[in-house]
């Protein structure tokens, strides 16, 4: 089920949103196979961690892979690494291990979104659970999060 915290945003500033049952899935691809969503506009959420262990999330398309070097170079040129799951899992309480979804804003977390996300009308990601998406505008996604946009590399 998605998040409290995500539905009373969404529902507060009365955003249209559909959510997207599927069967358990743990990847991008088996949750777009699953969903049957394309890659494309499928945003996998992750979390970084600088050299100080201040963590953020990086918000991309589920086909893409993270390039760090791009990354890094793009954010301030400190070193980056992917955070453990233990190192975040108490930052998203009402989400499961992996399954959070890119509201930074929610969880006091900075988002950068990749700039090939911003090129579609809509945007779909996990939304607190490994069976379940939520599907909405990405301009009313760019109004609720002000993420930071990343250029593509």
């Amino acid at each position: 089920m998605a998040t409290r915290k995500l539905k009373e945003l969404l529902d507060n500033e009365n955003i249209p949103y559909e959510v997207i049952r599927h069967s358990p899935a743990y990847t991008a691809h088996e949750i777009a196979q699953s969903a049957h969503v394309p890659g494309k506009i499928l945003a996998k959420t992750i979390i970084v961690k600088n050299s100080k262990g201040q963590m953020c999330m990086i918000v991309m398309s589920a086909k893409d892979k993270i390039n760090f070097q791009h990354l890094e170079r793009a954010l301030s040129g400190d070193h980056l690494e992917l955070a453990t799951e233990r190192e975040f899992q108490d930052k998203f309480p009402e989400c499961e291990i992996g399954a959070m979804p890119p509201f930074g804003n929610l969880y006091n977390m900075d988002v950068y979104v990749d700039e090939n996300l911003t090129h579609d009308n809509e945007l779909v990601f996990n939304a607190g659970s490994h069976s379940e998406l939520i599907r909405m505008n990405y301009q009313d996604y760019n109004r609720l999060v002000r993420p930071k946009v990343l250029q593509a590399a």
